[in-house]
C-alpha cells in the first residue's frame, strides 16, 4: 500500500525551459484505506487549524475561504507540531524553524527540512467533513516528491560544486522539476550531504546519523555525488571545471555552492595545535580531545554559544574569550546576550569579553596556556576558534565570474551569476534581498542556502524565479531555544515583550520606524507569524510592535 503523487510531464529543454505536464494530484490506493468523519463543516471557522485523529495518528485539518484540506501533522524537519506554528493563507509555517508548507498541496516551499508532507483526500457530505486516508500513509510524516529518472538520451550535464544544503536542494529539485540530464555533485569533502546544524550541538555524533539523505538515495535518483573532489579552477568560455586530482568536467549549466571556511587564529602560537570546526570528524575531534580538559572558545558567535553549551559539563573548564561586551550584541542585543551569558555561567562557562588571545604558548606542539590582550593568563588543553568565515571562491581567479570586495560571488536576482548559465548559492553568495529592498548582502544561514539552491534549479529551468526568503535561524542552548527573522544588521533600537532574564521575549528590530527583525524565546509562533507577515511584502511599523495588543495585529495581518 502506497502513498505517492504522480506527475505527467514530458523533457524538459534546458535552453527553453519548455515542458508539458497536467496537474499535479494527490492519488492514494485504495487497499487498507479508511474513511473516518472527524467534524462538522460548521465546527471550523475559515482559517482555522485542527489536529483530528485517525488510526491513533494526528492529522491537520485547515479551513480557508469555506474549503478544507488535511494533510501531515509533523514538520518534516525536525517534527514540531504545525498546530503550533502560523497559518496565513495556503501556507503553515512551523513554529520551531520556519519551514512552509502548502496546506492544499503539503509541498514544501520554504525550508529548512527537505521533504513535503502527506496529503489526504477531504470531502464534506450532509454537512460532515469526511477524511480518507491509509496506514502507511498516515504513519510516514514526509513525502519525497516525484522525481524524475535520467533518460541516457539526454547530452545535458549540471555540475554542481559544494556538498552543502544550496548543492543537494539544487539537485533534487532539478529532478523533480523534470529534468532529465546528468546531474554531477562534487564536494571537495569524504562525506556525503549532511546537517551541518548539528555539529555543534551534539558532537559526539556518527555521520552517518546526521545524513541529509542515504547513499542509495541519489543512485535512485541518478545523481552523481563525487566526493574528495575539489574544484581548483572554472573556465567559463569552456564551460569546464579542473579539479585537484587532475580531471576536468564539462558542464551546461554550473551551480558554486562551495561555502564558507573559518578565519584561521593569527597571534603568536597560533601554529599550536588548535580546532576548527567545520565537519563531522572536527566535531567528534572536539568532544575527545575536550573530555576533563581545560578549553578555551575565542569567538561569542552562535556556534561557539552552542559548542560552549555541549561542553560545559563534559570539560574540565570552559572559557569564551569575546570581542564583545555580552555574546549576540550585534545581533540580538545587549539584553538578550547578557541572559545567555548568565545562563551559561551557572553551568561553569567563564567569559573574558571585550578581549581576544595576544599569544599561545605550549610544548610539543600542543597549546599550554593562554596569555589574553588584558594580561590574564589561560591554562588551557584545547583551543576552539570560531572568528567568522570568509567565502570559498579563491578557485575562480581569472574565471570571469564576478566577486565583490570580500571574494562572495554576486549574483542577481535569480542566483545567476553575469556568465550566463552560472550561478551561485549559500554562504557563498551575493544577493539581493527582496525584504531589504534588493540591498545586496551575503547571509550564512542553513535555511537561505537550500532556498536559494531551490531558485537557482528552477532558473537553470527558464522559470524566472525571483529569489524571496526571508532569513530565519535559531540557536539552542542548555535546553533553551532562540528564533530569529528578518535581517536586522543596523537596527537603532529594540522594543522588548517579556522579559529576557524570566526566558521569555519578544524582541523586534527597528530601523527607520519599521521592523526589520524578531526574535524570541518560549513565545511561539511569534517569530514565524512575523515571518510570513515579512515574506507577504508587508510592513509592520514600529506603532505596531509598540502596541500592548499585538496578539490581535498579528493575527490581523
Amino acid at each position: 500500500m502506497l502513498f505517492t503523487w504522480h506527475w505527467k510531464r514530458k523533457a524538459i529543454d534546458l535552453k527553453t525551459g519548455s515542458f508539458e505536464y497536467t496537474s499535479e494530484e494527490c492519488k492514494m490506493a485504495t487497499e487498507d484505506e479508511f474513511t473516518k468523519e472527524v467534524c462538522l463543516e460548521t465546527d471550523m471557522q475559515d482559517g482555522e487549524m485542527r489536529e483530528v485523529e485517525m488510526n491513533e495518528q494526528k492529522v491537520l485539518l485547515v479551513k480557508i475561504n469555506g474549503s478544507f484540506s488535511a494533510v501531515g501533522s509533523k514538520c518534516t524537519h525536525y517534527g514540531a507540531p504545525l498546530i503550533k506554528g502560523a497559518l496565513i493563507g495556503h501556507r503553515v509555517r512551523c513554529p520551531w524553524h520556519g519551514a512552509c508548507f502548502n496546506v492544499k498541496t503539503g509541498d514544501i516551499e520554504d525550508y529548512p527540512g527537505l521533504d513535503s508532507l502527506p496529503c489526504f483526500k477531504v470531502k464534506v457530505e450532509n454537512g460532515k467533513v469526511l477524511v480518507t486516508a491509509n496506514k502507511l500513509a498516515l504513519e510516514n510524516s514526509k513525502r519525497v516528491k516525484t522525481m524524475t529518472p535520467r533518460d541516457p538520451h539526454c547530452s545535458s550535464t549540471v555540475l554542481i560544486l559544494g556538498g552543502g544544503p544550496a548543492g543537494l536542494v539544487c539537485a533534487e529539485t532539478l529532478r523533480q522539476e523534470g529534468y532529465l540530464g546528468k546531474i554531477i555533485l562534487a564536494t571537495k569533502e569524504d562525506n556525503l550531504p549532511y546537517d551541518r546544524t548539528k555539529l555543534s550541538k551534539a558532537m559526539n555524533m556518527k555521520t552517518e546519523s546526521i545524513l541529509l539523505r542515504p547513499g542509495d538515495f541519489f543512485a535512485a535518483h541518478d545523481i552523481e555525488v563525487w566526493t574528495d573532489k575539489e574544484a581548483v579552477a572554472v573556465n567559463t568560455s569552456k564551460k569546464m571545471v579542473k579539479f585537484k586530482d587532475g580531471s576536468v568536467q564539462q558542464y551546461d549549466q554550473l551551480l558554486i555552492a562551495t561555502g564558507s571556511r573559518p578565519n584561521k587564529l593569527k597571534c603568536s602560537g597560533a601554529d599550536l595545535e588548535n580546532v576548527l570546526l567545520r565537519t563531522p570528524d572536527d566535531a567528534n575531534k572536539i568532544h575527545e580531545l575536550s573530555s576533563k580538559k581545560n578549553v578555551l572558545i575565542l569567538g561569542s558567535s552562535f556556534i561557539g554559544m552552542e559548542v560552549a553549551a555541549y561542553l560545559s559539563d563534559k570539560a574540565a573548564s570552559v572559557c569564551v574569550v569575546g570581542s564583545s561586551k555580552v555574546p549576540f550584541q550585534a545581533v540580538l542585543g545587549s539584553d538578550i546576550g547578557s541572559t545567555v551569558m548568565k545562563m551559561l555561567e551557572e553551568h561553569g562557562v567563564k567569559f573574558y569579553m571585550e578581549n581576544t588571545i595576544k599569544e599561545l604558548k605550549g610544548q610539543n606542539g600542543k597549546v599550554k596556556e593562554a596569555i589574553l590582550k588584558s594580561g590574564t593568563v589561560l591554562p588551557v588543553d584545547v583551543v576552539l576558534t570560531g572568528i567568522g568565515v570568509a567565502p570559498e571562491s579563491a578557485f575562480l581567479s581569472g574565471s570571469g565570474i564576478h566577486l565583490d570586495s570580500k571574494g562572495f560571488i554576486i549574483v542577481d536576482k535569480h542566483m545567476q551569476t553575469n556568465i550566463q548559465g552560472v550561478f551561485a548559492a549559500g554562504d557563498v553568495a551575493s544577493f539581493p534581498l527582496p525584504l531589504m529592498n534588493s540591498k545586496r548582502v551575503s547571509i550564512g544561514h542553513w535555511q537561505l542556502a537550500l532556498a536559494q539552491g531551490r531558485s537557482a534549479a528552477l532558473n537553470m529551468l527558464k522559470r524566472k524565479e525571483v529569489f524571496n526568503s526571508v532569513p530565519f535561524f535559531w540557536t539552542s542552548l542548555l535546553g533553551k531555544s532562540i528564533r530569529y527573522a528578518g535581517y536586522g544588521e543596523g537596527f537603532t533600537e529594540i522594543i522588548m515583550k517579556g522579559n529576557p532574564k524570566e526566558m521569555k521575549f519578544l524582541a523586534f528590530y527597528i530601523r527607520e520606524e519599521n521592523v526589520v527583525a524578531v526574535s524570541s524565546m518560549n513565545f511561539d509562533p511569534a517569530v514565524a507569524r512575523i515571518a510570513e507577515i515579512l515574506a507577504s511584502g508587508k510592513q509592520i511599523s514600529k506603532a505596531e510592535a509598540q502596541s500592548s495588543e499585538e496578539d490581535k495585529w498579528l493575527k490581523h495581518f
